[in-house]
């Protein structure tokens, strides 16, 4: 049947509609990377947002066992030129398509989706309604992302271990891929996973080696409640934050975070490394950053930014051993040219723990 993508501005694309026919709304963003659409369905960053694949076509490898970030698909909904109705890949169990209709994820495909990113470029992520009845459609109704605390939707509200390592990571969860976990997990490290809103004490009775503070969707300041014990783990424990967690940890420590126009979403983001002037290409998804001239007065310092627009992509602490990024070193999906982020932080748990022996 036909669908249709309506945008705040009142604009409306035709497509054909796929899936449950019940009305979604969401902000409408755009991802650009040419493969990696399984992981970013399942990404909980990706939680109350509608994906425009740039990609022309999409599924042409199906959905296998393995790849997914989360257990669900966390999107509100998904936009392409046009889906593959197979998978032609050895791994793939199912299509792309019948994926979503079964997890009642709806799709609309054919649509002129060089048209929908031309006008996200423009005026910016904004809130749109996938529908199939346009006299149905009103805005008034629906609550801005940014007003909802979308990481008490997707954080885990009970307590996990993974992995048996050495080194003791407590990974708080605003909404973390499972691939940063079978990261840390294969260095040799035992992952707890925890809920977002986990208090210091609590994470102290784990005598950690390290924390991480996961990715997630949504408004940093949707979590101000938070800051005190997430400045006060920080100042405890070597840390890293990933995504959320990094413009959490600028919070937490005095910094401020804007949203950028239309994002960092896609596989290719190159961002340079300021001390050593390498460059990695990194997989990103994000609608917020820190801003650069907050940085000042938190104690920390810029250490990559971005290449194509200049703003801040990681930092570290000029006394703490705490380092935060904006890009994911796990790289799923995407290249793995700073996976050596997770083998920095496991250095300075291993040099925190030689110290604690010696002390």
């Amino acid at each position: 049947m036909k669908g249709y993508l309506v945008l705040s501005t009142g604009e409306i694309f035709e497509g054909e509609w796929v899936g449950s026919n019940e009305e979604v709304y969401g902000e409408v963003v755009f991802f650009t990377g040419m493969t990696g659409y399984q992981e970013v369905i399942t990404d909980p960053s990706f939680k109350g947002q509608i994906v425009v694949f740039t990609y022309p076509l999409i599924g042409n490898y199906g959905i296998n066992d393995i790849d997914n970030e989360s257990k669900e698909p966390q999107v509100s909904g998904v936009i392409m030129s046009e889906c593959s109705q197979s998978g032609f890949h050895y791994e793939s169990t199912t299509s792309f398509g019948q994926c979503l209709t079964e997890k009642n994820t709806p799709m609309l495909v054919g649509i002129d989706t060089r048209a929908v990113v031309k006008r996200i470029r423009e005026l910016g992520d904004m809130g749109a309604i996938m529908t199939t009845d346009l006299s149905e459609v009103d805005f008034t109704t629906k609550k801005p992302i940014g007003t909802r605390n979308l990481v008490d939707e997707v954080s885990t509200k009970t307590i996990e271990t993974f992995g048996s390592g050495d080194l003791h990571v407590i990974l708080v969860d605003f909404g973390y891929k499972a691939s940063m976990v079978t990261a840390l997990v294969e260095m040799g490290c035992k992952v707890t996973i925890v809920p977002y809103n986990t208090d210091y004490e609590t994470v102290k009775s784990f005598s950690p080696d390290g924390i991480l503070f996961s990715n997630g969707p949504g408004n940093p300041k949707q979590l101000v409640n938070q800051l005190v014990e997430i400045k006060k783990i920080a100042e405890s424990y070597p840390s890293l934050g990933i995504c959320l967690g990094h413009q959490l940890l600028a919070l937490a420590f005095g910094g401020e975070t804007e949203k950028l126009r239309f994002g960092h979403r896609g596989a290719n983001q190159p961002v340079q490394d300021l001390m050593t002037n390498q460059v990695y290409m990194t997989s990103q998804n994000h609608s917020y950053v820190v801003t650069d001239e907050s940085i000042a007065e938190t104690g920390f310092s810029i250490r990559y930014k971005n290449i194509n627009d200049g703003s801040v992509e990681g930092m570290v602490h000029n006394s703490l051993p705490i380092t935060s990024v904006q890009f994911h070193p796990e790289a799923h999906p995407g290249p793995s040219d700073s996976h050596a982020i997770f083998t920095h932080f496991i250095q300075e748990m291993s040099s925190k723990r030689r110290e604690k022996v010696y002390a």
